[in-house]
């Protein structure tokens, strides 16, 4: 991987949210209550993620609030994100099964899950801008706005008739099928099958940025080891009680609308005190911006009691992102963690709102 290990980059740079992570807050809920006069995640939310005491009050009493974390480089986002939710876990796990009522965002253009198995049908809606269709003409490794492998770039500039009229339709169906097949090895190779991007001056292997960016975070590595093993593992890593979605999206939250493929990981893990119900988002591609990205959602009972309804609903969203660094970069950052906070925020009470009105 580059000439170095997960291990030794995880030594030299350890990412925030290894601190502030959901790991913390599962050590808050689940262990002995450090206050007898505040719900046991008040501990985790004031002095880990350094909410003030109104934004604490605001969320016992149902109201979302996210909020931007420390990252020690530019290029990589984090933003944490609360809700009480008067609603049970597993409606919460059934809900996001049924992804198109996750996501209420004008920000969101489209959005489908893959069959099982995937095909090329699943991809229908799955379309490049036309200044993205313009740009595959002249793609060159190190020199393209969209992030491919140098194969594809060659691809696309082999098999499609430039001079058709109806050029768009020819570059769509090709790129559907491109990530329809790039989905069918990751299901049967796993993180291998991912490539490696040549739209900029260095090539960007995305296995490597998945695990380095999973490997910054000691959320997973110290309280939900199983989730994290399967998530590098895949497909050859077992995960009993739990369920995989695929699914791509289309997505306007930078300047030009952006296609992705996920996989969801839905999981029933345990601890001693009871189950700890949690969501993972790993992001396999994007076209535009996002290197990699993995969002992490746990379930965390109000009480600890596995029989109390209500639950805290906890997010983590972290990525890295092409184009945050340098005095451009540095505006441009600025816009995308604020964008991504509002959304966060905006999401939560979304769930909020359909779960409780289930009830």
């Amino acid at each position: 991987m580059n000439g170095m290990s997960a291990a030794k980059r995880s030594r030299i740079r350890r990412w925030t949210v290894k601190t502030v992570g959901v790991g913390a807050l599962l050590f808050c809920a689940l262990g002995p209550g450090l206050s007898q006069t505040r719900p046991q995640p008040y501990t985790f939310f004031k002095q880990y993620i350094s909410l003030t005491d109104d934004q604490i009050a605001s969320i016992e009493l149902g109201k979302a609030v996210a909020q931007i974390l420390p990252t020690p480089a530019p290029s990589e986002v984090a933003v944490f994100g609360a809700v009480y939710i008067n609603a049970s876990p597993e409606s919460y796990l059934k809900l996001v099964q049924t992804l198109p009522s996750l996501r209420p965002s004008r920000h969101y253009l489209g959005v489908r899950q893959f069959s099982t198995p995937p095909k090329l049908s699943d991809l229908e809606g799955f379309i490049l801008e036309d200044d993205d269709i313009n740009e595959l003409k002249s793609c060159k490794p190190g020199k393209c706005q969209l992030q491919l492998p140098t194969e594809s770039m060659k691809e696309f500039q082999e098999s499609v008739d430039w001079s058709a009229s109806d050029v768009a339709n020819h570059v769509n169906r090709l790129a559907q099928k491109m990530a329809l097949e790039e989905l069918i090895r990751y299901q049967k190779d796993g993180d291998s099958a991912l490539g490696t991007y040549y739209d900029k001056e260095h090539p960007l292997r995305v296995a490597d940025q998945f695990e380095s960016l999973l490997s910054e975070s000691r959320t997973l590595t110290d309280y939900l080891p199983d989730l994290e093993n399967y998530l590098i593992g895949y497909p050859k890593a077992r995960l009993p009680n739990s369920e995989n979605y695929f699914y791509w999206e289309r997505v306007k939250f930078g300047l030009k609308p952006t296609l992705r493929i996920n996989h969801m990981v839905i999981y029933r893990g345990s601890q001693l005190s009871g189950p700890v119900d949690s969501v993972a988002i790993k992001q396999l591609y994007a076209s535009h911006y996002f290197e990699t990205a993995l969002d992490v959602s746990v379930c965390v009972r109000a009480s600890g009691q596995s029989d109390q309804k209500g639950f805290y609903l906890i997010t983590i969203k972290g990525s890295r992102q092409a184009g945050l660094t340098g005095l451009k970069g540095s505006i441009t950052r600025t816009s995308a963690v604020s964008r991504t906070r509002s959304w966060l925020e905006a999401s939560l009470t979304h769930l909020k709102r359909v779960l409780e009105s289930s009830q």
